[in-house]
């Protein structure tokens, strides 16, 4: 590891989620990492009359609010870095102004489009050149929805949202792997755009930026923003893992002493549950399970699969507040935990939970169509959204271990804000029959600073990386318990949702 930084090495990650952003600056002494929030806004989209919508300005007016905090309260951050979710994107034209604001992920417009999609390039001919797993909210399937919209006329690159963001600070038009890696449009193997999927579907390679590895420094702030911002110097902007996954799994707490072979689950309004790999896995196994190959940094691969995770909940809270009961997440599950286990059983996954809407009323049905008990009170339904997650982890993770690794997994670690739920972290130690280390919760913005410190040169690899992680930032171990309850539990949930053993 890197001899300590004169002064320490200041940081500023933007961390954009789904929900809501954050700014954290860190300070990096050689050995560990300081962070503070120093900024937290609501992500919303916007419904415009024809769809719904990503404010991209308003992103773009956080990050640069970010910084003026950074300055005001004395630190000028040596570096900066974006990292945000993933398969949304602007578009720029070709004097460089942006073409509208980019389309949110969960509107309407790709229903249907991954079937139109197979009629021109099989499922599995995609799959082979992309190793990705099929959702509908894929990059792909949006730039096939928007074929025969006038915009595609005035198009000259495409960026992904980090990207994107970072194009308005720097002036730089960039592609980073690890966001790319989530469109469906690259190879995983060359780590590059695919040429095949490009022009099967009729996407001008010229659209694209090359690509850039996490590590690096794509540019720095331009003179606008310098002057704008009242900066002395410009600041560099770098290549962080800018998907939002990539930096959480880099920031993972592993003890490699332990051995074994380990999992991991980045738990937020999305439940990214997978493993790192030194290769792409690109195999029938895969494809059959429905697992993708993300890009990892480092040159590593992320095997895993999306899991609704938090989102659920987090619409049933929406509907609960306009109703008056304004529970906090942490009030829901300690009131949670007093409730009457395995009431009822859904798939997490099911498609009617991925728009937003009245997801207690959409429970309730389901438990009505599958003649179970129907929990009424909000202490029920989130003890039953708990519950189910914690029921599909255990069946995607034997899916990972038995189908897809075929090695046992021994120990997961769960980082992101759905570390700090303690419910529900207790219930995927009994439900995975295997320890769980959590923590830290900002390990979306922990990656992101010491990829940074990597860009600049203070460190060395992902061990080094993890090393600082594990003495900054102690891990929580749950050990698991009552997995005989959690066995039956598992059965029920099968036979109620159909999913396969």
């Amino acid at each position: 590891m890197s001899q300590p930084v004169k002064g320490g090495l200041r940081g500023l990650a933007m961390d954009y989620g789904a929900s809501n952003g954050r700014a954290i600056l860190g300070k990096f002494d050689g050995r560990r990492l300081a962070i503070k929030e120093i900024h937290r806004f609501v992500n919303e989209p916007v419904h415009l009359p024809d769809a719904l919508y990503w404010d991209a300005p308003f992103l773009y007016r956080q990050l640069l609010d970010s910084i003026s905090k950074a300055v005001a309260s004395g630190v000028a951050p040596d570096s900066v870095g974006v990292d945000t979710w993933g398969v949304d994107f602007g578009l720029i034209d070709r004097d460089g102004r942006l073409i509208g604001n980019p389309a949110h992920y969960r509107d309407a417009r790709t229903n249907g489009v991954m079937e139109e999609a197979f009629q021109r390039m099989t499922r599995e001919r995609i799959f082979k050149n992309t190793g990705l797993a099929f959702l509908q909210i894929n990059t792909l399937y949006q730039l096939l929805a928007m074929e025969n919209s006038p915009l595609r006329n005035a198009v000259y690159t495409l960026l992904m949202m980090p990207d994107l963001l970072t194009y308005f600070l720097t002036g730089e038009q960039c592609a980073e792997y690890t966001i790319a890696s989530t469109s469906q449009l690259c190879s995983p193997v060359q780590r590059d755009w695919s040429r095949q999927v490009l022009n099967t579907f009729s996407l001008p390679r010229s659209w694209f930026p090359d690509i850039t590895e996490p590590g690096s420094i794509h540019g720095a702030t331009r003179d606008a923003v310098n002057q704008q911002l009242g900066l002395r110097k410009p600041i560099p902007v770098a290549a962080v893992g800018s998907h939002d996954t990539a930096s959480a799994v880099c920031a993972l707490p592993v003890d490699e002493k332990l051995g074994g072979r380990f999992a991991y689950i980045s738990s937020g309004t999305w439940s990214l549950l997978g493993a790192d790999t030194d290769k792409p896995i690109v195999s029938d196994a895969v494809l059959a399970a429905n697992y993708t190959n993300e890009g990892g940094v480092f040159g590593k691969t992320r095997v895993l699969k999306n899991i609704m995770g938090l989102w659920i909940l987090q619409e049933c809270r929406r509907v609960w507040q306009r109703e008056g009961i304004m529970d906090t997440f942490a009030i829901l599950a300690e009131k949670a935990d007093r409730e009457k286990p395995f009431l009822a059983f859904f798939d997490p996954d099911d498609e009617q939970f991925l728009p937003p809407g009245d997801m207690p009323k959409r429970i309730r049905q389901t438990c009505v169509i599958t003649n179970q008990p129907i929990p009424e009170t909000p202490a029920q339904i989130a003890r039953v959204v708990y519950e189910n997650l914690a029921l599909k982890y255990r069946w995607a993770m034997e899916q990972l271990s038995r189908e897809i690794l075929g090695e046992r997994i021994e120990r997961v670690y769960i980082v992101g804000g759905g570390s700090n739920n303690t419910l529900l972290n207790r219930m995927t130690a009994q439900s995975l029959g295997v320890p769980v280390y959590t923590g830290p919760g900002e390990a979306t913005a922990i990656g992101n600073l010491l990829m940074q410190a990597t860009a600049l040169g203070e460190l060395k690899g992902l061990n080094e990386i993890r090393a600082v992680v594990r003495a900054s930032f102690a891990p929580r171990l749950y050990e698991p318990s009552d997995h005989d309850a959690w066995d039956d539990a598992y059965a029920r949930f099968l036979k109620t949702t159909g999913l396969p053993a």
